[in-house]
């Protein structure tokens, strides 16, 4: 049986993680929102190499590829997850840049 000040604390801690959670996926909407924003994230993607193998013949640069490419497709997860439209918006921006 918890004593009321062991509950206490943890619906404090529940609640302060939550309040951590929806500020980080405002946070992440916020920037997805901007034409600036949206440059961004799609640089940190192409730079992480969420869009190319991270094949190599030696084995502790392949490691270090992959490690860049995981952060780059959990950043590519959550954007697609938070702002699917703007998402897409940011994929035909890129693909217009690239033309130009």
């Amino acid at each position: 049986m918890e004593m009321p000040d062991e509950t206490a604390r943890r619906e404090s801690a529940q609640l302060k993680a939550r309040l951590r959670q929806e500020t980080e996926e405002a946070d992440y909407r916020w920037l997805m929102s901007t034409v600036q924003g949206r440059r961004i994230v799609w640089r940190m993607l192409e730079r992480s190499g969420v869009y190319r193998s991270s094949f190599s013949s030696d084995a502790m640069a392949m490691a270090f590829n992959e490690g860049n490419r995981n952060s780059g497709l959990a950043l590519l997860a959550t954007v697609s997850n938070l702002s699917p439209a703007e998402y897409v918006e940011m994929m035909e921006e890129a693909t217009n840049d690239a033309a130009d």
